[in-house]
C-alpha cells in the first residue's frame, strides 16, 4: 500500500466504502505526515475520491497549504470533520483520525448508555491502551465513551475532546445515532483498531440480542 496521504486516503476510502464502514459521502479520513494535515474533501463519494481532490492544512491545521489539483477544485471544501481530527492529533499525539458511519458503531450507541463496555473477546488485544502502545488483555474490559450527536459536524468538537480528556485509556470516542472517531500513532495502527472496535461493536450487537452480557460477571471463588 502506498505511503504518500495523497494516495493512501483514497485507498483507504475505497476500503472503507467495501467494508460499509463508511457510505455515499459519510464519513472520514486524515493523515497527518512531516508536519501536513491531509484530509479528503466534504462532499464527494468515498469510493470515488482521487488524489488530486485532497486538502493539505499546517499542522495545527489553521491554514490550507495546498488546495485540491482536480478540475472541480474550486466546488471542493474540506472535510467537516477537520476541527474533530484536529483534536485527535493535539490532545493524543494521533498521526491519523478515521471516522466511520458503520451500522455496527450506530447500533451498539442505542444499546448502550454513557459508554460502551466489553470484555473477553479475542479481538480485544487488537485495540490499543491510551498513547502508551501496550495491547488489551483478554481480560481487560474495554471501556469506549459516547457523546452526543449535533446537527453540525464540527459541533462535536467540544464534546469529543472532552470525552479524550476524561477516558486517556481509549482510542475512539462513539457518536451516538451517528458513528465513531478512531485514532492512532500511525495510519496502520489506526486502521486496525478501526477493524477491530467494529468486530467488537458488531458482536456486541448479537450478544445483546441473545442475552449475553457484553461484560462476564466475575467468578465467585
Amino acid at each position: 500500500m502506498q505511503e504518500d496521504p495523497r494516495e493512501l486516503i483514497p485507498e483507504l476510502c475505497r476500503q472503507f466504502f467495501n467494508l460499509g464502514f463508511c457510505s455515499g459521502t459519510g464519513g472520514g479520513i486524515s493523515i497527518k505526515k512531516e508536519g501536513k494535515v491531509y484530509v479528503a474533501p466534504s462532499g464527494v463519494q468515498k469510493e470515488r475520491i482521487h488524489p488530486d481532490d485532497l486538502f493539505v492544512l499546517n499542522e495545527d491545521g489553521t491554514k490550507v497549504i495546498e488546495g485540491p489539483r482536480c478540475a472541480n477544485a474550486a466546488n471542493l471544501k474540506q472535510s467537516e470533520c477537520t476541527p474533530l481530527f484536529l483534536a485527535a492529533y493535539n490532545l493524543r499525539g494521533a498521526n491519523a483520525c478515521l471516522h466511520t458511519h458503520s451500522q455496527a458503531a450506530v447500533m451498539v450507541t442505542l444499546l448502550f448508555e454513557k459508554e460502551f463496555r466489553i470484555s473477553q473477546i479475542e479481538m480485544i488485544k487488537g485495540i490499543r491502551k491510551g498513547n502508551t502502545g501496550k495491547a488489551m488483555d483478554f481480560y481487560d474490559t474495554l471501556v469506549v465513551p459516547i457523546i452526543d450527536n449535533t446537527a453540525h459536524e464540527k459541533d462535536l468538537t467540544e464534546s469529543l475532546s472532552k470525552a479524550i480528556e476524561e477516558y486517556p485509556d481509549t482510542n475512539c470516542v462513539l457518536v451516538r445515532r451517528h458513528g465513531c472517531y478512531v485514532w492512532g500513532e500511525t495510519w496502520q495502527r489506526a486502521k486496525g483498531m478501526v477493524e477491530c472496535y467494529d468486530y467488537l461493536f458488531s458482536i456486541a450487537v448479537q450478544m445483546k440480542q441473545h442475552g449475553i452480557p457484553t461484560v462476564p460477571e466475575a467468578k465467585k471463588e
